[in-house]
């Protein structure tokens, strides 16, 4: 993975969640031409599967990004009686027998929604290990969104096809008569081709004064857009949860998310049952942009439905689970208690 991600900040948030109820963790950096890696990248994680003080204690969780391309390597730690658990945040569709072999080979996995979860058990049911179980995504802390006039919309996502950031641009050439502007942040390197293309469709539908594309911030900068969102959107063609969709609700700023993804069920975690209202909408797109352009007229021209996604996103907002919620769930799916917690 050459770019920020989800799956990475799961991953980063998780080990610091964990060292905070006193479990010790060490991380492993396996660099490699993933998902399926050269000769060279999967020896190298051969040997850190094997390469371990076994004191009867060490547990040993590997990113699915990973793990799912080097199935011998996940064999051999087995077979040499240290079996490695995946930690999967999204499948590997397009090499389904390497994903099944790894599966096989692991002593468990950890799935990080319950779509990938579900997903996994219609392909893989008979394989996949007795061990196993979900642990969603936490969430951060933050200020609430400031917001700003004209309304912002904020896309935090990679610069990459599936992304569908040129839908919207699309959907968004149709609202010039409205007052909005719009910020797409994250990696013009991932793929550079489709990154020009949405720089190029910015200036060929006259979008060049109202919509940013500056790549991928970090700190201060992305803390500065997220401050002034009013709006943000996830609209990929798939997602198996959508991390900036939790961290979006953290600032009470709705959301909206494309229908029949994961995304869906981030746009819910902190919703309380039986409440009537999401903090945002899910709408139903394929390649016709026009369902997403209806929906943000709507947004953008009814204060009333502006007021009541915010009210459903401050509500949100409170009761979303922390990484201690997830660093626990792991750790009850490992079968393993934290430090001091009453057997």
């Amino acid at each position: 993975m050459r770019h920020n991600s989800g799956g990475n900040a799961y991953n980063a948030a998780l080990l610091r969640a964990l060292a905070d109820l006193g479990m010790v963790t060490e991380s492993c950096t396996v660099d490699g031409d993933w998902p399926v890696g050269s000769p060279a990248d999967r020896r190298r994680l051969g040997v850190l599967l094997t390469d371990i003080d076994d004191d009867g204690g060490p547990v040993t969780l590997v990113d699915g990004l990973v793990a799912l391309g080097a199935p011998e390597e996940l064999e051999a730690a087995a077979a040499a009686g240290m079996p490695a658990w995946i930690l999967l945040h999204m499948p590997l569709a397009d090499h389904p027998e390497l994903e099944r072999r790894a599966l096989r080979a692991a002593a468990g996995v950890i799935c990080t929604s319950s779509s990938a979860a579900a997903d996994l058990q219609q392909r893989h049911g008979p394989d996949l290990p007795d061990g196993g179980g979900i642990a969603l995504p936490g969430t951060e802390p933050a200020p609430p969104a400031a917001g700003s006039e004209p309304p912002h919309l904020l896309v935090v996502a990679a610069l990459l096809p599936n992304k569908s950031q040129h839908l919207l641009l699309r959907a968004l050439a149709t609202l010039t008569d409205l007052a909005w502007t719009a910020s797409f942040v994250g990696s013009d390197t991932a793929d550079q081709a489709y990154a020009s293309l949405l720089r190029g469709e910015t200036e060929r539908l006259g979008l060049w004064d109202r919509v940013r594309i500056p790549g991928e911030l970090r700190g201060a900068a992305l803390e500065a857009e997220w401050a002034a969102a009013d709006l943000s959107l996830l609209v990929s063609q798939a997602e198996t949860y959508g991390l900036v969709v939790t961290e979006s609700l953290a600032r009470a700023v709705p959301v909206i998310v494309r229908r029949g993804t994961g995304a869906t069920e981030a746009l819910a975690a902190g919703t309380p049952a039986g409440a009537a209202d999401l903090p945002g909408a899910a709408v139903e797109l394929e390649d016709d942009p026009e369902p997403l352009a209806a929906l943000l007229r709507r947004w953008l021209t009814e204060p009333d439905l502006r007021r009541q996604w915010r009210a459903a996103a401050e509500v949100s907002r409170n009761n979303l689970p922390g990484w201690d919620v997830t660093a626990r769930a792991v750790l009850a799916i490992l079968g393993l208690a934290a430090p001091g917690t009453p057997d």
